[in-house]
């Protein structure tokens, strides 16, 4: 479980360095312009990290059906080898599908009003903005987002699916309470990433007569509050990460 709480944290620790550099500009050096390559070097970390992000969290639920399902083979199945393959498979995969992102947007010609509605640049805005056909652009990108995030979420739904049929055949009710108090953290950090990423995406789609101000704070919920929420979550749910925070306070 501390591994892959260790992998949530160094995503989450990419995520804000990632979005760090044109986010403090804006607050603290007044800079309200990137060039292109350097938003398409920035939209690939963003989108990587998302992905492997919510590949994490379906590990983590793996990990969670695991403890409770098969509590005597936990340490003989989830070995240290085999959460290593399974955590540079999922690395490789949220690479791998956002690798061609900039070279199809790099093809485009640009034409229209180059304004973000956020500090960051995504996919999804910076096509909007090309005067070319964005088609392939569009399908490619539903193709991943289904492939990647929607899987890997009705995936975690099965797991948990199946953590309550387990769980509901423990007799006693005692057990059966303390099994599932052992999912609350991640179940909180599955809404926050989910929940926030599922309404940055509506409010894209279908908020054009929105406000931008509702963008804005969409956007900058979606990217900065899961990373600010995940730890204080964990750490208030485990006594080890609690007792190690106030020691390091403490110091």
């Amino acid at each position: 479980m501390y591994i892959f709480l260790s992998m949530l944290a160094v995503t989450d620790l990419g995520l804000s360095i990632a979005t760090m550099p044109t986010t403090l500009g804006i607050f603290f050096l007044n800079s309200r312009e990137i060039s292109l390559d350097a938003c398409f070097a920035q939209l690939f970390f963003i989108h990587s990290l998302t992905f492997i992000e919510s590949s994490v969290l379906l590990l983590m639920a793996f990990d969670r059906f695991v403890a409770i399902s098969n509590p005597l083979r936990y340490a003989s199945i989830l070995t240290l080898p085999r959460i290593t393959k399974m955590g540079l498979v999922f690395v490789l995969r949220g690479v791998a599908v956002i690798f061609p992102l900039p070279f199809l947007l790099k093809r485009f010609r640009y034409c229209q009003a180059n304004v973000l509605s956020h500090s960051y640049c995504l996919h999804q805005e910076v096509m909007k903005m090309a005067c070319s056909d964005i088609r392939v652009n569009s399908i490619y990108g539903l193709f991943v987002t289904v492939s990647t995030v929607t899987l890997d979420l009705l995936l975690i739904l099965l797991s948990y699916v199946m953590i309550l049929k387990t769980v509901l055949n423990i007799a006693s009710h005692a057990e059966s309470v303390r099994a599932l108090s052992t999912c609350v953290s991640h179940l909180s950090a599955v809404l926050l990433f989910y929940i926030s990423g599922i309404g940055l995406s509506i409010v894209q789609r279908f908020g054009n007569s929105s406000s931008p101000l509702l963008q804005i704070l969409m956007g900058y919920i979606y990217l900065l509050v899961p990373p600010m929420m995940n730890p204080i979550v964990y750490s208030v749910k485990s006594k080890h990460l609690r007792a190690r925070i106030i020691r390091a306070f403490k110091k």
